[in-house]
């Protein structure tokens, strides 16, 4: 007998590393080798690169309610009531959009401020407006009233 033919009594056993996790065998999905194969893969996402570009808002749920009013706010001037309104009309929200000096935003009357830009020589009736001190001094000043 020689050494090349001795045998071993039993079968010999295949060892495999299995890998962790899941029922689907030797890679449990992780593909046969590479980084993403190996355990603690770490790859940044490239999108965090973006994220980290934008501007944060700190605080807790903040959002913003300066810049909403702002955007919420629809501007005139007297000089544009002293041409589009008659003597002794009323001017509110309904009136201005009626008349489409002021749109709707996000299917809500706006806030309107009347600043006090140009002359005014006829009595109106202001009503539901915000309205600045050299405007209401102009308004009372021609005979309008401001409720």
């Amino acid at each position: 007998m020689q050494l090349h033919q001795l045998k071993p009594i039993h079968k010999p056993k295949k060892s495999r590393r299995v890998g962790r996790g899941g029922k689907r065998g030797t890679f449990s999905g992780h593909g046969i080798k590479g980084q993403k194969s190996r355990s603690g893969r770490k790859f940044q996402p490239i999108i965090r690169e973006l994220i980290k570009r934008y501007p944060k808002l700190k605080g807790y749920r903040r959002k913003g309610k300066s810049r909403n009013q702002k955007l919420r706010l629809a501007i005139l001037n007297l000089e544009t009531l002293e041409k589009k309104f008659a003597a002794e009309e009323k001017v509110n929200p309904e009136t201005l959009i009626g008349k489409r000096l002021v749109y709707k935003i996000s299917g809500r009357n706006p806030e309107i401020k009347i600043l006090g830009k140009g002359e005014i020589k006829k009595a109106l009736t202001i009503e539901g407006c915000l309205v600045s001190k050299q405007a209401k001094e102009k308004i009372e000043k021609a005979g309008g009233t401001i409720c």
